[in-house]
């Protein structure tokens, strides 16, 4: 067995390296109200599964959507449901509100949050600097510093995002979603002492593991794989990362279609009994009907590929053959 290819030369507390499920925020008939119970079943199968932690209120977690309210009862629920550790989301992109956010969570979640997930909000490192200051000097939180200008409409170059997170000891993580994230996990990892992980669903995994990510922080129906691929590269490196992920690719891709990819994934979520129901609230698009023999075959494959997965694991004499 090799080395472990974990990255190297982390801060002590340093976001830990795996695999931190995104979890959706599950709604039910036509009121779409928050599903309380359907949240609490998916959040127990991502630790049944071996989840390092649980990214809570993201993107992907429609937190925008919510009330304060229901994010309260979210997270709530999540703090009851599991005992992982928690990164929570804040919506807001100015300092004040994001830093109510903040205080909310740590009262919900108390010693369980790991960080928040703060997303940068200017192009311009001093002011992102400035907003992060602001929200630890008044809760004293640790950040998982987010760039996803798809969600944020910021765009911030890797440079700055470098300088913010340097003169930042507070941030303890960087979720790099900005494409080509590869590309700029290279040039994170390189230069800063915090873990990288990548999102998007998993899509660019294989790459950004070789340029020098943790993990991954994200959203699939099939966590699974996720879980199996950065076990893998840790421990045998990139051709055992790459046989893990593979059967998986088509459902991952069929999953981050532009502009249903949220709808996409909770409708897999519900066809593998995870949640009862896959309702997106407004101005999230419906899942498209055209697509369902499609996601039926992506997801008759992942079926497959988890059975046969689990399998070799269950037997002695093949976990023998590929251990040497």
């Amino acid at each position: 067995m090799q080395q472990s290819l974990a990255p190297q030369n982390l801060a002590p507390d340093a976001l830990p390296a795996g695999v931190w499920g995104v979890v959706a925020t599950p709604f039910q008939g036509s009121t779409l109200d928050v599903d309380l119970d359907s949240l609490s079943e998916l959040v127990e199968h991502y630790e049944a599964i071996g989840a390092t932690g649980l990214t809570v209120l993201g993107v992907f977690g429609e937190a925008t959507a919510l009330t304060a309210e229901e994010r309260r009862h979210v997270l709530e629920t999540v703090v009851e449901c599991t005992t992982l550790p928690l990164v929570v989301g804040v919506t807001a992109l100015a300092t004040r509100p994001a830093i109510e956010e903040v205080g909310a969570a740590q009262e919900m979640a108390g010693g369980r949050l790991a960080a928040v997930m703060v997303q940068a909000n200017s192009a311009r490192p001093q002011a992102v600097i400035a907003h992060l200051d602001a929200i630890h000097r008044a809760t004293g939180a640790n950040v998982v510093l987010q760039d996803y200008p798809l969600a944020s409409g910021v765009s911030i170059a890797t440079a700055a995002l470098i300088a913010v997170v340097n003169a930042c000891p507070f941030v303890i993580a960087v979720k790099a979603e900005a494409p080509p994230t590869s590309v700029a996990i290279a040039e994170l990892s390189a230069a800063v002492g915090v873990s990288i992980f990548g999102g998007l669903g998993g899509q660019g995994l294989l790459d950004e593991l070789q340029a020098g990510a943790a993990g991954a922080m994200t959203g699939f129906s099939y966590p699974e794989a996720l879980i199996a691929c950065v076990a893998a590269w840790q421990d045998r490196g990139y051709e055992a990362a790459r046989t893990e992920l593979l059967p998986y690719l088509p459902l991952i891709n069929f999953e981050q279609q532009a502009k249903v990819a949220l709808a996409i994934r909770k409708e897999c979520l519900r066809e593998r009994g995870l949640i009862k129901d896959s309702g997106v609230r407004a101005p999230a698009a419906g899942f498209p009907e055209s697509l369902r023999d499609a996601m039926h075959t992506h997801l008759s494959e992942a079926a497959d590929a988890l059975g046969n997965a689990t399998a070799r694991a269950q037997s002695p004499a093949l976990t023998t053959a590929r251990s040497y």
